[in-house]
Formats: structure tokens, C-alpha cells, sequence
């Protein structure tokens, strides 16, 4: 494997850092997390704009202008020779002093990772998997935004263990008022009637890509898609429950907290999302041989 860091590349066994960047010493820096289907990057510019809206929320100055991150990025799957894989893109604030402010950090640092990811078994895919709900609450807007993409990500580890101490792999996360935000790192909908609940992005959920595909393909199927504030009442008494991410596409879910959701099993409406999302994802990307 070869990692991209500042313009060079690296095989994997030499790719380092410093002890002193403030990525690692603070988790100041943000991330994207990215798909390769067939020889395609899918949603590259999205996540390229995602990446940047957070770096202006942090006041961190990229390196690279968005073209240049691109190439970074295409080029990086073209010497691993990915066609279908994961891509982990990195900014952090760079070295500085052992002190927490920023201005001692005067270089920030750009990597990128192209490999392969599998967040979830594939029977879980096949035959829906198991999730509660955490006591850790998602960050408050005015405290860390949960819209940064940030490497501080220990709300969402704290979550997960939660969710592992309590023999499932993935975890509802609730906002300080108690309505549902989404998982540990994937967005959370729901079908209820044939129509389609999501949390809005103002109750805490990250602004996912996978999200807005499928609440796109939902409407463009004739689905009635609302982002609208859930309660935990609300996800038990759904006719199905899905999540979504990049890593995790589209998972069934069929039990929360102990209750049975609809008839146990991945609903039609999950089933056909699915299938629309493989054969977009096939299709549509940023080619990385031509």
C-alpha cells in the first residue's frame, strides 16, 4: 500500500507522522471517509466540499486547493490499484508545540489511505442487525458541532463501546432533548406507512452523502421522504428501520432495544433502496483509469 502525506508517498511500513502534530495530540484535524465502486470514486466532489466546509468551521487552511485534493485523492487509489475499496482523506492541523494553541502549528498535513473497509458482517446486510440505544448523548451545537467531520470522534467511540458492552456492533445516539440524532457513525431512517423519517440535521446527525442519496432515490421513487424530530417510540413502532453511511451503504435493522421492528426482516422499501444504491454506485463516480 502506498499513503499519500504532503505530496509524497510512502509505503505503509514508512508512512509516519509526528508525536508533536496536533492531530494526534488533540485530535485537531478533520476527516473524510470515501467509496470506490468499479473503478470509480463515488460522490468525490461531495465529499471534497464536506471536507472543506468543515476546515472553514475549524479555521484550518487546507493545503491544497480542491482540484489538487482530487488528483490527490485519484492518484492515490491509481498507485493501489483500487477499483473497489475505501479511502480515508486526513487534514490535520500539523506539528506544534505540546500546547493546545493553534497558532504554533504553522504547516497543516494532508494524507490519504486507499484501501479496503468491512464495518459490518455480511449477514447483518442479508438478514438485518440488532442496535440499542446508548447513554452517551450527541454533541451539542454550541459545544462541538456534530456537522465538523472532525478527528475528535470520542463521542461516537464512547457510544460504540456502549453499544459492544451491550453485545450489539452499532448504537442510537439521542441529542439532549431526547430525540433521536443518529448512530455512532452511520444516519438513521425509518419507514413508517411507506413513508420515510430521518432526523433533521439540526437534531445532531451528521450532513451524510449517503443520506441525501437515499432521500434523492427515495423521492425520486415516489416515496414521501420528512426530516422530522424521533423518539425511540417512533423507531419500535416502524415498519422498517434502516442506516446509512459511506462505509456501512445502506444496513437493515431489526430490532432496537429489544423490540422486533415490523415483521423482523428487511422490509421492501430497504431492499429496494439497496438494490438502487448498488446499481448507482456501479455507475457513477470519478473515474480513476481514464
Amino acid at each position: 500500500m502506498k499513503i499519500y502525506i504532503d505530496g509524497k508517498y510512502y509505503d505503509e511500513n514508512r508512512a509516519k507522522i509526528s508525536v508533536f502534530d496536533h492531530g494526534l495530540l488533540y485530535g485537531d484535524g478533520i476527516f473524510e471517509g470515501i467509496r470506490a465502486y468499479s473503478g470509480r470514486i463515488f460522490k468525490l466532489a461531495e465529499h471534497i466540499d464536506r471536507l472543506y466546509c468543515s476546515a472553514k468551521a475549524i479555521l484550518l487552511t487546507v493545503p491544497l486547493s480542491p482540484g489538487e485534493m482530487t488528483k490527490a485523492v485519484v492518484e492515490t487509489c491509481r498507485r493501489n490499484k483500487i477499483r473497489d475499496g475505501y479511502i480515508r482523506l486526513i487534514v490535520t492541523r500539523g506539528v506544534g508545540s505540546l500546547g493546545l494553541n493553534p497558532r504554533s502549528c504553522k504547516n497543516p498535513s494532508v494524507m490519504v489511505i486507499a484501501g479496503k473497509i468491512q464495518l459490518y458482517p455480511r449477514e447483518f446486510y442479508e438478514k438485518g442487525m440488532e442496535i440499542v440505544t446508548v447513554p452517551t448523548v450527541r454533541n451539542l451545537h454550541s459545544a462541538l458541532n456534530p456537522a465538523i467531520k472532525s478527528l475528535n470522534y470520542l463521542n461516537n467511540v464512547l457510544a460504540k463501546i456502549e453499544a459492544n458492552n451491550s453485545g450489539c456492533e452499532e448504537a442510537v445516539m439521542l441529542n439532549a432533548e431526547g430525540f433521536v440524532a443518529e448512530c455512532t457513525g452511520d444516519n438513521l431512517f425509518i419507514v413508517r406507512q411507506r413513508q420515510l423519517f430521518t432526523p433533521p440535521l439540526y437534531a445532531g446527525p451528521l450532513y451524510g452523502i449517503t443520506r441525501a442519496v437515499v432521500i434523492e432515490m427515495s423521492r425520486e421513487g415516489g416515496l414521501v421522504v420528512a426530516e422530522t424530530n424521533l423518539t425511540r417510540y417512533d423507531l419500535f413502532n416502524a415498519d422498517e428501520c434502516f442506516l446509512t453511511g459511506t462505509g456501512a451503504e445502506i444496513i437493515p435493522v431489526v430490532k432496537i432495544d429489544g423490540r422486533v421492528i415490523g415483521t423482523g426482516q428487511p422490509g421492501p422499501v430497504t431492499r429496494d433502496l439497496v438494490q438502487r444504491y448498488h446499481a448507482l454506485t456501479k455507475v457513477s463516480g470519478e473515474p480513476i483509469y481514464e
